[in-house]
């Protein structure tokens, strides 16, 4: 193997493992972005995140059942979609509520009509693992 072969090999490897890690960071700046200006007015995510009275802080989301956590005052569909349908947020249930709140979870409070477009949803929940426990 010639060196100019073996530094085209090397960069190629390095430029295929890259790809994904690059593809996953540009997901979640767009749904840092998107949440940003969209779901920081009723949520809050980070180290000093708390309740607030239009919704629950989302840090540590991931495997938590619907409308469980303590200190926040939850809708009857909300709480009964965790208790009694057993929804635990998770990429797939996430990417549905957030397509779809309503139909999702019909009689939920939630005033958001949804993210149509299926990478932004994905970006916002990349971005909310951020601050779920590095899962």
């Amino acid at each position: 193997m010639t060196r100019r072969t073996a530094i085209a090999l090397a960069m190629t490897l390095a430029m295929a493992t890259a790809g994904p890690a690059l593809a996953e960071d540009g997901a979640t700046a767009k749904g840092e972005k998107y949440f940003n200006q969209r779901c920081k007015v009723c949520h809050l995510v980070g180290e000093s995140a708390k309740n607030r009275p239009t919704g629950p802080m989302l840090n540590d989301i991931i495997g938590v059942k619907a409308g469980s956590r303590d200190g926040f005052k939850y809708s009857k569909a909300m709480k009964e979609a965790g208790a009694e349908k057993g929804i635990v947020w998770d990429d797939e249930t996430l990417d549905g509520y957030l397509e779809k709140p309503k139909k999702f979870i019909p009689k939920n409070r939630m005033g958001f009509g949804g993210i149509k477009d299926e990478e932004t949803r994905k970006g916002v929940i990349a971005y909310l693992k951020k601050f779920s426990g590095g899962q």
